[in-house]
């Protein structure tokens, strides 16, 4: 399943950088929990339960906040039943066109081959900075 796993998550970030977000939420089991790193500018204090809600709170969100926004993986690793990536996030922001490039690591819990946990961490203090600049 490892090596499945790993194609899912590489398919995942590839499908992003492509704008084919229903190949990334088709990745997703149709229960998986999805926690923001805590203080991030997305993070609501509580997981996201289902792809329904990663989209509506982030993916959108994401699309409609900045101009440009990468995530570039930098390693992708086996780690049993969980695929751990790191790399970077790269972005310019609409309202204020304040960019950030910040490390990433994301782990991501497979179960019958669907993710059934995300959890990201990063830089937050970049982020919070990025959106508290006024243009």
């Amino acid at each position: 399943m490892t090596t499945a796993a790993i194609a899912v998550v590489h398919g995942m970030y590839e499908a992003f950088a492509r704008g084919d977000l229903a190949v990334v939420l088709a990745s997703l089991d149709p229960l998986v929990e999805w926690n923001e790193a805590e203080g991030f500018i997305y993070d609501r204090g509580a997981p996201l339960v289902g792809p329904d809600q990663v989209r509506t709170a982030i993916f959108e969100r994401l699309r409609a906040d900045w101009e440009w926004f990468s995530v570039s993986p930098r390693e992708v690793l086996d780690a049993g039943d969980t695929v751990v990536a790191h790399g970077y996030y790269a972005g310019k922001l609409r309202r204020n066109g304040h960019t950030v490039r910040a490390q990433f690591a994301h782990f991501f819990t497979f179960n019958d081959g669907r993710i059934v946990r995300f959890q990201q961490y990063t830089d937050t203090a970049q982020f919070a900075l990025a959106v508290a600049v006024r243009s």
